[in-house]
């Protein structure tokens, strides 16, 4: 039995501007704990799960997102992982020279974007507010939910085991790693804690 997800709503004004409205944030977080199975069989994606479909759907995402920054944008789907694909942006083709990333999980389907190099996301550095209003409407459109990644790097309370993740643990090992050679700065990050974007959009 399927659970049913609430969309943002979206509408359009006499001059025929689509407006959407994201959840709040509360009710995000309502979501991530609904959908999440701790079934070692669903860990990465949920109970009857349209593979064709959610297929189309990433096909359909990378292509908008090559309609809006161009050819350099390159995407790729997830093995083994939670994640159903990431599309990646680079930096000359931003409006703010800052390379993107943008995600769809196989549960949700949630998608969500960050700005910056690989690693755990600046919380100083926001995202375009004109690039975010153009996701929304793109997951309104596709029968995704948007989720800020500042919501999902939120610590992970929920059911399933992520701690002893030995694939996760590789990821932290190499951001570490990425830390000290950009920053050149004592370690701080050691033993972080799983967080909820470590459910939905990592490998398993």
């Amino acid at each position: 039995m399927s659970l049913a997800v609430p969309y943002a709503k979206s509408r359009h004004t006499a001059n025929s501007t689509k407006v959407t409205t994201m959840l709040p944030l509360d009710r995000l977080r309502k979501l991530l704990r609904e959908l999440d199975d701790p079934d070692p069989e669903h860990r990465e994606m949920p109970r009857n799960y349209d593979v064709p479909a959610a297929r189309q759907r990433f096909r359909r995402f990378a292509d908008a997102a090559e309609q809006r920054f161009g050819p350099s944008v390159s995407a790729g789907m997830g093995q083994d992982s939670s994640f159903l694909g990431v599309v990646e942006v680079p930096g000359e083709a931003t409006r703010t020279g800052r390379p993107l990333q943008m995600a769809i999980s196989n549960f949700g389907p949630f998608v969500t974007a960050r700005a910056g190099l690989p690693g755990l996301p600046d919380y100083e550095e926001r995202l375009d507010d004109e690039f975010v209003t153009w996701l929304d409407e793109l997951c309104t459109e596709l029968g995704c939910v948007y989720v800020p990644i500042e919501l999902l790097m939120e610590p992970y309370d929920g059911p399933t085991s992520l701690g002893d993740d030995e694939a996760g643990e590789a990821v932290l090992a190499a951001l570490a790693a990425a830390s000290s050679a950009d920053e050149g700065e004592e370690e701080e990050e050691d033993d972080l804690p799983p967080a909820w974007y470590d459910r939905y959009f990592q490998y398993m």
